[in-house]
């Protein structure tokens, strides 16, 4: 086995470094439970009954949080699927021959039966040259874990992962949950606060322990309730992170709302359809990561009609490529409940639709 170089080792510290986060809130949390459970529940109060109740809300609430933040951090981002890589003569094509327009009639091709509805700001169709794929809508580069990511949000330091379309639902329930935490702490540790202040506890090292375990809680309680608020706020307008700071653009121009479906098919999108899931760190989050329904009327000519192909696939199978299969129940909920689309006119020249659109100008996005 041939040594690794300078570059391996610095790869190999990196990943050493973005753990430290994730390790600087496990030892915090540990910290915590220690001085919670232990130095205030169990040594400073002296009602039986309010050590019962506070110990059992705090373990339903600790149990909630670490497994939350767990699946957050373990769950592995989805990449898009093969359909949206290049062919290997396609790809021999792009290395081949200057940029210009064979590089953009390579991708024209390769998009035409996708179900791709974005565009880059030049009105180009949206390729990675580092992943060598057409990327799906909401789909991005990222430049730490050197991949497309599916419905990328952002990348957490916090979590070291990134937060995407199978983990965004874990990542608001770790925000909801590490706040409902900290609340409860703060409110069931400020009587003992207060009476540190005044002189009302016992002179022991519990007392250090329910004051800084008080203003941890305070401190992270304000930044938590700021941030799960914000991404609140996206899952009602069905945004990401990044949609936020630069709207999507879709052949007719830029769109901040395009992807909104109203409130209630929103929070579905993300939380699914069965609600007695939604509280619980469990994948239930609709679609496949791949294709979105939009709330747009005026439809890219250029692809199918309707998200992966969902009525023109089931008609004529053979002039489509993607999707081989239908789409789920959870995902068709999304396109039949009052939305509407439009569908493309059968005529002789459909599977050409794409080569007779004008020149296309590719942009590299990261």
């Amino acid at each position: 086995m041939a040594p690794s170089g300078p570059g391996g080792v610095r790869r190999r510290c990196r990943r050493v470094l973005y753990w430290i986060p994730v390790v600087f809130i496990s030892l915090l949390l540990g910290w915590s439970y220690y001085a919670y459970a232990i130095q205030l529940c169990i040594v400073s109060m002296e009602n039986i009954g309010e050590q019962v109740v506070c110990l059992m809300a705090y373990h339903l609430l600790f149990a909630m949080f670490v497994w939350s933040y767990w699946k957050t951090i373990f769950t592995l981002p989805m990449n898009p699927s093969k359909e949206f890589h290049l062919s290997y003569a396609e790809k021999e094509l792009l290395e081949r021959e200057p940029r210009g327009e064979a590089h953009q009639e390579v991708l024209r091709r390769a998009a035409k039966d996708l179900p791709i509805s974005t565009r880059t700001m030049s009105g180009a169709i949206r390729y990675c040259d580092r992943c060598q794929l057409i990327k799906p809508d909401r789909c991005h580069h990222c430049s730490v874990c050197d991949k497309c990511i599916l419905k990328m949000d952002h990348h957490c330091p916090w979590v070291n992962n990134c937060v995407g379309f199978s983990n965004y639902k874990f990542f608001l329930l770790f925000l909801a949950y590490s706040l409902l935490y900290c609340l409860f702490i703060a409110a069931t540790d400020l009587q003992y606060f207060i009476r540190f202040w005044t002189n009302g506890l016992p002179d022991t090292q519990a007392k250090f322990h329910i004051m800084f375990l008080f203003f941890a809680a305070a401190m992270f309680s304000v930044s938590l309730s700021s941030l799960f608020g914000y991404h609140c706020w996206l899952v009602s307008k069905n945004k990401s992170t990044l949609e936020a700071f630069r709207n999507p653009v879709f052949r007719h121009g830029t769109d901040k709302n395009g992807f909104s479906l109203g409130f209630s098919k929103n929070m579905r999108q993300v939380f699914g359809d069965e609600k007695k899931y939604w509280l619980l760190p469990i994948f239930s989050s609709q679609g496949d990561g791949c294709s979105f329904p939009t709330c747009l009327v005026n439809q890219d000519p250029e692809q199918p009609s309707t998200p992966a192909g969902l009525n023109s696939t089931a008609k004529n199978p053979e002039n489509h490529q993607f999707p081989a299969k239908p789409l789920r129940e959870s995902q068709s909920h999304l396109l039949t409940e009052s939305q509407t689309w439009t569908e493309s006119s059968s005529n002789p020249g459909k599977g050409k639709a794409g080569m007779s659109n004008p020149a296309l100008t590719m942009e590299n996005e990261t």
